[in-house]
């Protein structure tokens, strides 16, 4: 008998990218949003309605399914909205969870995304289901934040000074997500699985790979900590988002992301998708008028 996955956070990059990866398996697919308008590219995964704010909303999505794949927002009440969906999971007699952390979760990370996510995966550890917890690096997919900048003016600009990271492409994190979802359930019990890009790259070899995709020049040009406030800021992040994003920026700069694994080839039986994969595939976006 299929078993019935609900994915949460189903319109994000990674549940929406997972929602592609599980399409044509032998599942029956559930996609949990919180405003019934706001439809994912859900293929053919039955759209439910609940909201990880509120526990009550949750008990009809969770009903009836085996699996969850657990995506909570980044926010001050992360570790609220990951308590709910385990909550709801054990209620309705869930087997097994696969939670989306952040590289590096820990007491003791640099930023506080990384310390409230440790709050969650302690808690997904201890929640009495199987359990598998996905760290993913850097994504690749957050320089499509940066495409308009790059088509209008060649160039773009991030607080990460020199910084080295091993990004991943957020396809080969969904892959790895519906590998472990479409395994025996015992095969990842109880697995922490830190997933990283073949590299790790500078922004300037990010350019460089831009440059060569385009056909057109790009640079990257590093700006401090409060220009990039005040920017991001004036494109309306909210400032708590803004504040981790410093966090993260300063942790970078200091050399925390140079690193890479070899998971994603363990789990996939293939290399991790390259950063000129990546811009190969999304050069339209970087293109006036592409959006």
């Amino acid at each position: 008998m299929s078993r019935t996955v609900l994915i949460t956070g189903a319109t994000g990059t990674v549940s929406t990218a997972l929602i592609d990866a599980l399409d044509g398996a032998d599942v029956n697919l559930r996609a949990l949003v919180h405003d019934g308008s706001r439809s994912p590219r859900a293929g053919s995964a039955e759209v439910v309605v609940g909201d990880l704010d509120d526990p009550r909303s949750l008990p009809p999505a969770f009903e009836g399914a085996q699996d969850v794949w657990l995506l909570t927002p980044n926010g001050p009440r992360a570790p609220e909205h990951n308590m709910n969906a385990m909550w709801a999971a054990r209620q309705a007699g869930v087997e097994r969870v696969v939670r989306l952390s952040v590289v590096g979760a820990a007491h003791d990370a640099p930023n506080r995304s990384g310390r409230l996510h440790a709050l969650s995966d302690r808690e997904t550890e201890r929640c009495g289901m199987r359990w598998t917890i996905l760290r993913p690096h850097w994504f690749m997919q957050n320089l499509l934040n940066e495409a308009d900048d790059i088509a209008a003016t060649g160039s773009f600009s991030l607080n990460m000074a020199s910084a080295r990271i091993g990004m991943i492409d957020v396809r080969d994190i969904a892959e790895c997500a519906a590998r472990v979802l479409l395994d025996d359930p015992d095969r990842h019990h109880g697995r922490t699985y830190t997933l990283t890009g073949p590299r790790s790259l500078t922004f300037d070899e990010v350019a460089g790979h831009l440059s060569v995709a385009l056909g057109r020049s790009v640079a990257y040009l590093p700006v401090s900590d409060d220009a990039k406030h005040k920017t991001l800021l004036g494109y309306g992040v909210p400032a708590w988002i803004v504040d981790m994003l410093e966090e993260y920026a300063q942790a970078y700069a200091s050399g925390w992301g140079d690193f890479t694994t070899d998971t994603v080839a363990d789990l996939l039986g293939r290399p991790p998708r390259d950063i000129a994969d990546f811009v190969s595939d999304h050069a339209a976006a970087f293109t006036i008028g592409s959006t």
